[in-house]
């Protein structure tokens, strides 16, 4: 009990738990981790910024392919149990990456409408790598 008869708050411990790291939060972590080696070692893209935030949302990767800036968002699971990664991409989540382009472009001095929206699915192998779908200008 504290000075004024109250229980001690649990709140400090709870948040302290909080901040470790989920399984699934690590994994998303690996993945977009596979997902920049990828594209910078296999595609030779150049990587220009990785979790990109606004007031309005977040942007896993944006690069650059050689002729125009890519934003890649990256959906890693688990295993394909419950459908490919790129199928959790909806024309309300292609709808807002388009958004969120056009905010990242507006920052950089890029032309939004030449930003092309690539979704990079990853399904974990069961050792430490992933099967990478890359499905390229979803909207």
């Amino acid at each position: 009990m504290n000075p004024q008869g109250n229980r001690p708050s649990r709140e400090p411990a709870r948040r302290a738990a909080g901040r470790r790291s989920r399984p699934k939060d690590e994994l998303g972590r690996r993945g977009e981790r596979a997902a920049a080696l990828y594209l910078t070692t296999r595609l030779g893209w150049t990587i220009l910024d990785r979790n990109w935030r606004c007031a309005e949302g977040e942007l896993d990767i944006v690069a650059f392919d050689g002729r125009r800036h890519v934003v890649c968002e990256v959906k890693t699971r688990s295993s394909a149990l419950y459908g490919a990664p790129v199928e959790a991409v909806t024309a309300l989540k292609a709808a807002r990456l388009r958004r969120l382009a056009g905010r990242w472009a507006e920052r950089h001095g890029a032309q939004a409408a030449g930003i092309r929206i690539d979704v990079i699915g990853l399904v974990s192998d069961g050792s430490d790598g992933f099967t990478i779908d890359h499905v390229r200008e979803v909207c």
